[in-house]
């Protein structure tokens, strides 16, 4: 009996893998094309005359991000010295300081900083 039985599973895998691997292969190549006219149907879609403002864009914000890093870098370098920072530190208060007295002592100059900095906004903004 065992012997009858594995007579008959012999014969009845290989054509059943025969036609499966033949059936995969075709399942396979419409599974395929049809794959690809999807994605030629959205590539089609799609607006290219946007994607040179998107790359743009995307570049700004590279150059950005390793401006940001050099810049790091320099600073934490600067940090390193015993002396410098503090004179920095110094230093931006002085500047904070000269710019305060020139544009902040009358009402006069207060208005004009306010009405250089609204014409900013609505040139920039809208």
């Amino acid at each position: 009996m065992s012997e009858d039985t594995t007579a008959v599973q012999e014969p009845a895998t290989t054509p059943a893998s025969d036609a499966s691997t033949g059936g995969d292969s075709i399942n396979f190549t419409e599974r395929y094309s049809e794959v690809l006219g999807k994605v030629n149907e959205t590539l089609d879609q799609v607006d290219w005359s946007q994607v040179g403002r998107m790359g743009k864009v995307v570049g700004i914000f590279a150059a950005v991000i390793v401006a940001q890093i050099l810049i790091k870098g320099i600073l934490d370098t600067i940090n390193l010295l015993p002396v410098v920072p503090g004179l920095l530190e110094l230093l931006g208060v002085v500047v904070v300081g000269q710019w305060s007295w020139k544009n902040l002592t009358t009402s006069e100059k207060r208005s004009a900083v306010v009405n250089r900095v609204q014409t900013l906004r609505k040139e920039y903004l809208g």
